[in-house]
């Protein structure tokens, strides 16, 4: 974290103090939450434009007690620079977490009462709902994605990803943090996803038998310590490639642009709940941490459903 206490110390607008503080609760975020150096760095950036407007809009640099006890006023003059400035109300209220976890920790720290900022709405907008193949879709795509691959073992490597994204669910990342260790795919996979968070996850056949195909045509020493999809030169995968097969592949099939690796997640969740999958399992199975992450997926079956309801029967 010695790069962002110094990003923080060395801002202009910002009492060396305040961005001691910075630095001191991103560190607990990484250290203690265990959240990912995106998120991190995500955070530092909101809050520091946030600590930034405050020093201004205050006419000075201040300490760590007085952005504790920020009132609605100056709340709500920092909203209305960040939409002015074109932020989106997604973006907006991501901010506003970030605030918040910080207001938090410095009132837990000064005594503040921060009731003021903790208590804030932030702006309301409509999450966008996931966007899953068909089932005929996602079978077609695993089916055809090594077509185009000039090798075998490559066309084999390419299907075994986006199978394991398809029928365990996992992020692109997650597969391809995989190593040499994990073959031949036991029933069941320790996955450690977002934050650090670690769940098990059932493997199944078809997943275990593409994995396997794909590790008896590579020609690198599979090592258990190594990566276990490797790129043509034997080193890890880089996630573009899986996305260029996936681009090419959905072309080819005429699938639409949202076909993407990650998509193959959403169609995992969308069919398994579709079947009857219980939501509480999907949210396991899928890593989330709150359960209204999940929650969208009943909105996508719930869509597909009124779509086949009007089919069926159309509007005089």
């Amino acid at each position: 974290m010695a790069g962002l206490t110094g990003a923080a110390v060395t801002d202009p607008f910002l009492a060396p103090g305040l961005g001691a503080a910075l630095s001191d609760w991103l560190a607990q975020m990484s250290a203690l939450r265990g959240a990912a150096a995106n998120t991190v760095e995500a955070y530092r950036r909101d809050v520091a434009r946030y600590l930034r407007f405050l020093s201004q809009h205050r006419g000075g640099a201040e300490g760590i007690a007085a952005v504790a006890a920020t009132t609605q006023s100056d709340l709500r003059a920092w909203m209305a620079e960040e939409r002015a400035r074109g932020l989106s109300a997604r973006s907006l209220a991501r901010s506003l977490s970030a605030v918040k976890g910080f207001t938090a920790w410095a009132a837990d720290r000064t005594g503040a009462d921060a009731t003021t900022v903790l208590s804030a709405r932030g702006p309301k907008f409509r999450r966008k709902l996931p966007r899953p193949l068909s089932i005929d879709g996602a079978a077609a795509l695993l089916d055809t994605i090594g077509d185009d691959a000039r090798e075998d073992w490559v066309a084999a490597r390419d299907t075994a990803v986006v199978t394991l994204l398809y029928g365990l669910g996992l992020r692109i990342s997650e597969a391809l943090s995989l190593t040499g260790a994990s073959q031949p795919l036991p029933p069941v996979l320790r996955i450690t996803g977002k934050g650090g968070k670690i769940r098990v996850v059932p493997v199944i056949p078809t997943a275990a038998e593409a994995v396997a195909a794909y590790v008896a045509l590579c020609p690198y020493d599979l090592a258990p310590d190594a990566p276990l999809f490797r790129g043509a030169r034997g080193g890890p995968v880089n996630p573009r490639l899986i996305q260029s097969a996936t681009e090419r592949t959905r072309l080819r099939l005429g699938l639409p642009a949202t076909a993407t690796p990650h998509a193959l997640r959403h169609s995992f969740a969308t069919h398994l709940l579709s079947a009857g999958g219980d939501l509480r399992s999907i949210q396991e199975l899928l890593g989330h941490a709150s359960l209204s992450t999940t929650q969208a997926y009943t909105a996508v079956d719930a869509a597909r459903l009124m779509e086949v309801y009007e089919r069926a029967h159309p509007r005089a």
